[in-house]
């Protein structure tokens, strides 16, 4: 370190005449005393309306026009070429799950019309009208089926345009979206300290707590079928024993390197009501 470092460094740890809260006392008089106080709290003001304004609006362009495009081009775009190139030139599955649960499902039908009349509840059938009755009923599910196919495929495109007009809207729109994150920083860091720790536990909890396995296990089903993948035990409990513990670590991370620094109050706040 060189000598003027030093000398400046020196100074800067000197401790000064008046104590520092009187210090900031006379600073907030003088700034309260201050003519053009009136109109300086005003344009602050007009300036976070504006900066509010600018993000909530930013950010429902980011969800709005994803959501537009993937109705619209699923829709009007890629139902026509399903219909035209895809629907009379496949199979009525798309993997071995989808054809599981529709036997899974014939078999529970089956067993219903039985047990229905043994209980007398419906007429004895003929061997004739049973074998309509499952025909029937096995083309219902097979036109059911058909159709999740389809709309599978229809997701998988949909999305991708999706992904690539979000990704489009953020790359055109750095200034909105440096804003954006300027306006949740401040929201977030502004709360008091238990709603941030009340957040802070809602949100472990959910997604990394004891009975977080059984939601991430819904969310991992329901995308499978949302894009026309098989279910994979496997693949879910590995992902259920993984991920969440990445999120976890991640989460403590970020509360030891940024949240222990800015608002130290609320993470003992945090400790206080996990505990």
């Amino acid at each position: 370190m060189s000598e003027d470092e030093s000398k400046s460094s020196f100074k800067s740890q000197k401790t000064s005449f008046l104590p520092r809260s009187i210090g900031r006392t006379l600073k907030k008089l003088k700034r309260d005393l201050d003519p053009d106080a009136e109109s300086r709290l005003i344009e602050e003001f007009r300036m976070s309306r504006y900066l509010t304004v600018t993000s909530i609006r930013y950010l429902l362009i980011l969800i709005l026009v994803p959501l537009f495009v993937n109705q619209l081009s699923k829709n009007f775009l890629f139902e026509p070429l399903i219909k035209n190139f895809w629907t009379d030139k496949t199979s009525v599955f798309l993997n071995f799950s989808q054809e599981e649960r529709a036997l899974a499902e014939f078999k529970i039908f089956e067993k219903r019309v039985a047990f229905d009349t043994l209980l007398k509840k419906a007429p004895v059938l003929s061997p004739v009208a049973m074998d309509k009755k499952l025909k029937d009923k096995a083309i219902q599910i097979a036109h059911h089926y058909k159709i999740e196919s389809n709309e599978a495929v229809k997701n998988i495109f949909a999305d991708i345009f999706s992904v690539f007009t979000f990704t489009f809207i953020v790359a055109t729109g750095k200034k909105q979206t440096a804003t954006l994150m300027s306006f949740i920083d401040e929201l977030i860091y502004g709360l008091s300290d238990s709603a941030k720790a009340f957040l802070i536990i809602l949100f472990t909890d959910t997604f990394v707590g004891f009975h977080s396995s059984h939601g991430w296990e819904v969310i991992i089903d329901n995308t499978l079928r949302h894009f026309g993948l098989p279910e994979n035990r496997d693949f879910t409990n590995l992902f259920i024993s993984t991920f969440p513990v990445i999120l976890d670590t991640i989460f403590k991370y970020w509360i030891f390197r940024y949240l222990n620094r800015i608002s130290p109050s609320a993470v003992a706040t945090y400790r206080d009501m996990n505990e």
